[in-house]
């Protein structure tokens, strides 16, 4: 083994049970191994964990904020190590496993997770509901969005380099820093190792919400996938939109023996204004990761000097000022005729879409520009 230092660090709420099976081991496997390491138990319990983690005279941090992602992030400022290996500490997890998740860092991994579900899973240490359903949709939703074949995404226990940690400037305190984790490391293209490992009943209460904790884990992957969640819904609904629109416009539809006149206007006119909006969303999301987060996009650079904010401004302006001249004109023509009943419904929604749509135009610029300022 490397004479690197190693920083195993457990994050800790209430796990007094659990906690000294697990430091036991960790102890006895750095002594077996001769491992140069450190142990930090970062600690937000109310019960005698902390006590516990300085009777076996590790590191502990006791920052008493609630969430797994803060739980980790304190502890990772404590950290010294050039590795670091993480687990949670209630018993779910073989720490005998740390020698072989470093092994393959020092073969010139940047990220090593562990994969549950081809490993040995004891009875009832997972959740029917987990294991068959949760586990595999969070897993094909993620290599549907991010194209990367890994096994558990949801998996506690990984290690990873020094330089690694700090390309993913993880941020998240709750349960979703797991998700950020892993999605982080693809988007940096940190050269990922799966290892199998077994899984164990937990000792002690659960601290897993399914539903609320799934939802986390999958917000976040549609977060950072504005393709998926505002780009291919926004432009089908745009061009549907104006399919249609068009079709109503110039024709009169019917289906079944019913003629529907001007009636699809209204849903061709909000599919339209959705879709629009969708797409600036998207164009959004992509700027703040791009500014924010340190994502690179070529196509978007090009987009972004060839429509500056006043371009897209005169754009917008072009589209509502036509919006409203087909407004004044139908004021015209029903002045004209002594307030009379007029039959301008599809003008008058051509009107309200477009200068929708020029409005957005304009704002959306003046917003695009204060997110694409870069941070330092």
């Amino acid at each position: 083994m490397s004479n690197k230092l190693i920083s195993v660090i457990l994050p800790c709420r209430n796990e007094e049970e659990a906690l000294p099976k697990c430091l036991q081991t960790i102890q006895k496997i750095i002594a077996e191994q001769k491992l140069n390491a450190e142990i930090i138990v970062s600690d937000s319990s109310v019960d005698s964990s902390p006590k516990i983690a300085l009777d076996f005279g590790v590191i502990l941090v006791k920052h008493d904020q609630e969430g797994y992602g803060r739980a980790y992030l304190e502890g990772f400022q404590a950290a010294k190590g050039d590795f670091f290996f993480i687990a949670d500490c209630d018993g779910t997890y073989d720490f005998a496993e740390i020698p072989n998740f470093i092994k393959f860092l020092q073969e010139g991994y940047d990220f090593v997770i562990g994969n549950r579900l081809k490993g040995k899973i004891d009875k009832g240490a997972m959740p029917w509901l987990h294991r068959y359903v949760g586990s595999p949709v969070l897993n094909f939703i993620f290599r549907l969005f991010f194209r990367r074949k890994i096994g558990d995404i949801n998996c506690g226990m990984r290690a990873f380099t020094k330089e690694s940690l700090q390309k993913m400037k993880l941020k998240t305190a709750g349960m979703e820093f797991a998700s950020e984790m892993i999605i982080k490391a693809v988007k940096k293209d940190l050269h990922i190792k799966e290892v199998i490992i077994d899984y164990h009943t937990r000792l002690g209460k659960s601290k897993l919400k399914t539903f609320a904790d799934g939802w986390r884990h999958l917000r976040f992957m549609l977060l950072y996938s504005p393709g998926f969640l505002f780009l291919v819904p926004g432009l089908f609904l745009f061009f549907f939109g104006a399919g249609l629109m068009s079709l109503s416009y110039f024709n009169k539809l019917s289906f079944a023996g019913l003629n529907f006149y001007y009636h699809p206007m209204f849903f061709a006119c909000l599919f339209l204004i959705v879709g629009y909006q969708l797409l600036i969303f998207a164009v959004f999301a992509k700027t703040y990761a791009i500014t924010h987060l340190g994502e690179q996009s070529k196509t978007l650079d090009k987009i972004h000097k060839i429509f500056t904010i006043e371009k897209a401004g005169l754009i917008g302006l072009f589209l509502a000022i036509t919006g409203l001249l087909v407004f004044v004109s139908i004021f015209y023509k029903w002045w004209s005729g002594g307030f009379t009943q007029l039959q301008e419904v599809k003008n008058l929604l051509i009107a309200l879409t477009l200068a929708s749509l020029g409005f957005q135009t304009i704002f959306s610029s003046f917003m695009l520009s204060i997110l694409g300022i870069k941070e330092r």
